[in-house]
């Protein structure tokens, strides 16, 4: 899979804006320490200079089937975020499992919307969003991951060692940059669409 052209320096007016998960269930202190606190806030940022330059714009909401899942629909975590409301118009792709492509219509969306490439943001790194990242990579989309509008929680490795969400992050970025998507920052993307 060939890397998108890296780094970052002019975008199309059909680059989308691919915020995933990013919902109130990720603020219960169940899953732990997180990284990125401003993971949100760089979202938000870019989500509003996509709608001020009428870009698409794709928001993934994960409604989980597990009983204790604080994503489970009827509950405040199945809520979005403030900072990243969807408007009125703009697409919501419901899914159910990791990827924002497994058992969704987003594939076939962004096909026949000519909907690329796509600029990943949410969390978490390490899951949900590097199951995106890597399917997107694997489809053929040139897929730009944002690290400082993503994030993730710690996490035990296989030996039993607790890794810092940090830790977590970096390896899920080092394991996706070049092989299914270039990894860039907020900046980055803001600059890119001045151009």
């Amino acid at each position: 899979m060939p890397l998108p052209a890296y780094p970052l320096t002019s975008l199309p007016s059909s680059a989308t804006l691919l915020l995933i998960d990013l919902q109130l269930a990720v603020d219960n202190p169940s899953w732990g320490q997180r990284n990125n606190p401003e993971a949100e806030r760089n979202a938000g940022r870019l989500l509003a200079a996509w709608r001020e330059r009428g870009m698409p714009v794709y928001h993934v909401k994960h409604d989980s089937t597990e009983p204790n899942s604080t994503y489970r629909p009827g509950q405040i975590g199945n809520q979005f975020k403030p900072e990243v409301l969807p408007n009125d118009g703009e697409t919501i792709i419901v899914k159910h499992t990791n990827s924002a492509f497994i058992g969704t219509d987003l594939e076939e969306q962004l096909r026949h919307h000519e909907h690329a490439p796509l600029i990943v943001v949410g969390v978490s790194s390490s899951n949900s969003v590097d199951a995106t990242v890597r399917m997107a990579g694997n489809l053929g989309f040139d897929t730009y991951m944002v690290a400082d509008a993503t994030f993730t929680f710690a996490l035990n490795d296989w030996s039993g060692r607790l890794r810092s969400a940090d830790e977590v992050h970096n390896m899920a970025l080092a394991n996706l940059h070049g092989e299914y998507c270039a990894v860039v920052n907020t900046t980055d993307v803001l600059e890119a669409l001045v151009h």
